[in-house]
């Protein structure tokens, strides 16, 4: 499942939907598909967690995915 947080979900239309890929860059190719426009920009930005760990500076083609698993995409936030 893709989870969606802040203006990554407003930029989707959706809270969560669920991917069919092997690895992060396949799921994030498709969702980009799914909804051009915004969330092409929004994802640039954001960062991603996938089952509880930080993916940070990895290549997304080297972050294998589970089925069943959760992919989160967190835009940067604001404030402190």
């Amino acid at each position: 499942m893709i989870r969606y947080w802040a203006a990554a979900k407003a930029a989707a239309g959706t809270a969560e939907e669920p991917y069919a890929a092997d690895n992060l860059a396949d799921a994030l190719a498709a969702a980009r598909v799914r909804h051009p426009g915004e969330l092409v920009r929004v994802l640039q930005r954001c960062s991603f967690i996938v089952d509880g760990d930080p993916v940070g500076t990895r290549g997304h083609e080297t972050v294998r995915l589970a089925e069943g698993g959760t992919v989160e995409v967190l835009p940067p936030f604001a404030g402190g």
